[in-house]
């Protein structure tokens, strides 16, 4: 009688304790509902958290999450994973300089038929069958992206500087936000493929990161969330900085703790900032619910950047 009293009180307790910690979370996430309800959130999708089918659907549940509680978020996807797979399917060599992808006309044809189609698609279906109606969209769409061809100058010691062609890569000149708002308006979450056009036609490649920011800034979104695959931005004995303004992100380039490719996702970040954004941060995508953590609880996850 009483081992069979014990087994039925214990799981009880633990059920409580469970309660009253979900309870705790809850209360904790009260100011920032509030201070984020009906404003924008422009979160950038990319790396591992678009690959792994758990963070997949975690990432699609707090995007609903978001989406039901009065907050509105628009996403900018990548895709380079999947763009190398078909080029190989294909048979077409990728290739990249300063890291950056020289995409010619075959190479285009896929960047827009894999960004704009199927990783597209995939977000959108995953989105809606969690109950948040999402639209997908390219640059394309409404000339939603205004974009220009850009052109790679790699400047060297005691030698002139070397342009090089990447193609039909381009730069963001203008985003046509009025489609964006009027899919937010009608309760709808965009997600945005980043593909871009100029006033003769052509289709460019832009960097993901790139659109995100500027994006970010035409909407002057409350916050731009940069899903990454590292814990976010690391000093050089390798701690996570958690938080630091413009002058500070600068300094940190100068003495080269940011470099590689974490140099033109700050320049991305910093960007935003100027354009209005409230504060950026860079965020381990890797992570299930960062989306949550970050926006819903006292510490955060990552790295945040403001003026």
């Amino acid at each position: 009688m009483t081992t069979g009293t014990k087994e039925n009180v214990l799981p009880r307790d633990k059920a409580r304790e469970q309660a009253q910690i979900q309870s705790r979370v809850l209360i904790e996430s009260l100011p920032y509902l509030r201070q984020f309800h009906d404003q924008i959130i422009v979160i950038k999708y990319g790396g591992h958290a678009m690959t792994d089918e758990a963070l997949k659907q975690a990432f699609a549940l707090n995007v609903a999450l978001l989406k039901l509680v009065g907050i509105h978020p628009v996403i900018v996807h990548g895709g380079g994973p999947q763009i190398n797979a078909m080029l190989g399917k294909l048979e077409i060599k990728a290739e990249f300089r300063q890291g950056q992808r020289i995409t010619d006309d075959a190479t285009m044809n896929v960047v827009e038929m894999v960004l704009a189609g199927s990783v597209n698609k995939d977000i959108v279906n995953g989105l809606n069958r969690a109950g948040a109606r999402a639209v997908g969209l390219s640059g394309k769409d409404g000339m939603l992206l205004e974009a220009r061809k850009r052109e790679l100058v790699v400047t060297r010691e005691d030698a002139p500087p070397e342009i090089i062609d990447l193609g039909n890569v381009g730069q963001v000149t203008r985003v046509n936000d009025t489609l964006i708002r009027s899919l937010i308006r009608d309760g709808f979450v965009p997600v945005i493929a980043p593909v871009g056009v100029d006033d003769e036609g052509h289709t460019y490649n832009i960097n993901a990161d790139s659109v995100a920011g500027t994006v970010a800034g035409a909407l002057r979104a409350k916050r731009l969330l940069m899903l990454t695959d590292v814990a976010g931005l690391l000093d050089k004995s390798g701690e996570l900085i958690t938080g630091l303004n413009a002058a500070q992100a600068k300094a940190l380039q100068c003495d080269g703790t940011i470099s590689g490719g974490m140099i033109p996702k700050i320049e991305c970040c910093l960007s935003a900032l100027a354009e209005g954004v409230d504060m950026v941060t860079i965020v381990d995508g890797r992570v299930e619910n960062c989306i949550l953590l970050e926006l819903l609880t006292d510490r955060g996850i990552g790295t945040a950047l403001t003026l």
